[in-house]
């Protein structure tokens, strides 16, 4: 049997530590988070030196843009969820995985396992996609490893010697569907008779990113009013828990349709109308929450943040929510009528054999 670990490597600007880590992305399943664990190897001069080592997980979270902060005044937080030392290596009992146990024998005396626990309540890594031109931190939540020499984990750290790995935190979809989304809603007309009804149901409550979303129309004109237009799309809201006016909506995906229409009073019309929200079709829109660091290729939009209650709810953290919502138009005098249908938008969870090649564990 052979095994084949795919391995994350990362070095200081001095070459006198390095980082290795079998995984950057781990799984937070609402109750509990994976363990995020690695190597440190250190150099023969630090070792001789016994230089103290450190690991911490950092959360970044920045809430105003960079170009806006002046002297004294900075739109980011930056906080230290774990912190740990590693060399030398303090008494406690470490259950090592088995990419640990094999870079140990491999990388010799020099090779330092850690293991850190990231809060169950902790955000999700979201930001906030940017302009093209523009190059400046975007704004929302990222995690870092950190590992720095010192004399204690409150020493300020210096570039040369320090190692700032970016890592996410990331929910996949649950196993079971909820309930079929589905809601009614009425308009009444002042100084004219009867009422002009709405139901708006969808396929199913969960839904993977790229897969494409039924919206069933059924409309009963039971008013002297005439329907001119049908608009469905589907709209990202975004919260930043930390201000109390911080929430906005974006558009993301949307459909428009003269079809069956106008529809006259006593008449009545069924429909069905296919959304498919995607990152490809916003790729130019700042604004829209995306999944941790926008840098990366395999970005999409950012999963619906599940949280085990509302008390749960991060101070520092950015709530993500998708909604499906249904405009009738009637015309300048008529107005509107809205129908809204919350919705959960998430990546399906890997299967064993995708987890083992992702870990970097192959049986050939």
């Amino acid at each position: 049997m052979v095994v084949n670990f795919k391995v994350f490597k990362k070095c200081s600007p001095n070459n006198m530590i390095t980082l290795y880590m079998n995984r950057r992305d781990f799984v937070d399943s609402v109750t509990q988070v994976e363990p995020i664990d690695g190597i440190v190897v250190l150099d023969d001069e630090y070792v001789r030196q016994n230089r103290k080592i450190f690991v911490q997980l950092v959360c970044n979270f920045r809430y105003g843009r960079e170009d806006d902060e002046m002297i004294g005044l900075r739109f980011q937080k930056e906080l230290t969820l774990v912190s740990q030392q590693v060399c030398p290596p303090q008494k406690q009992d470490i259950q090592l995985t088995k990419m640990q146990e094999r870079l140990l024998k491999k990388l010799g005396s020099n090779a330092y396992p850690f293991v850190m626990q990231m809060p169950p309540s902790s955000p999700a890594s979201v930001v906030l996609q940017q302009k093209a031109s523009d190059e400046s931190q975007p704004c929302g939540v990222q995690y870092f490893v950190k590992i720095f020499t010192g004399d204690s984990d409150c020493d300020r750290s210096h570039r040369r010697s320090t190692i700032n790995l970016g890592i996410r935190k990331v929910q996949y979809a649950p196993t079971k569907q909820g309930i079929q989304p589905c809601t009614v809603v009425r308009k009444d007309f002042l100084l004219s008779p009867g009422e002009l009804e709405l139901e708006v149901t969808l396929d199913k409550q969960l839904y993977h990113h790229g897969e494409k979303i039924s919206v069933n129309i059924c409309v009963r004109n039971n008013s002297n009013k005439v329907v001119k237009k049908i608009k469905a799309m589907v709209q990202q809201g975004v919260d930043v828990v930390l201000f109390q006016n911080g929430q906005f909506r974006n558009t993301i995906a949307f459909m428009e349709t003269s079809e069956g229409c106008p529809l006259n009073p006593g008449s009545s019309l069924q429909k069905v109308m296919y959304l498919v929200p995607t990152l490809v079709a916003n790729c130019d829109r700042a604004g829209i929450a995306v999944e941790g660091d926008i840098k990366r290729k395999e970005t999409a939009l950012a999963s619906t943040t599940l949280i085990a209650s509302q008390d749960a709810r991060d101070a520092f953290g950015i709530i993500v929510s998708y909604a499906v919502k249904v405009k009738l138009f009637l015309g300048a005098l008529g107005g509107e009528l809205c129908a809204e249908l919350p919705f959960i938008l998430m990546h399906p969870k890997p299967s064993r054999k995708a987890q083992l090649e992702a870990e970097g564990s192959i049986e050939a």
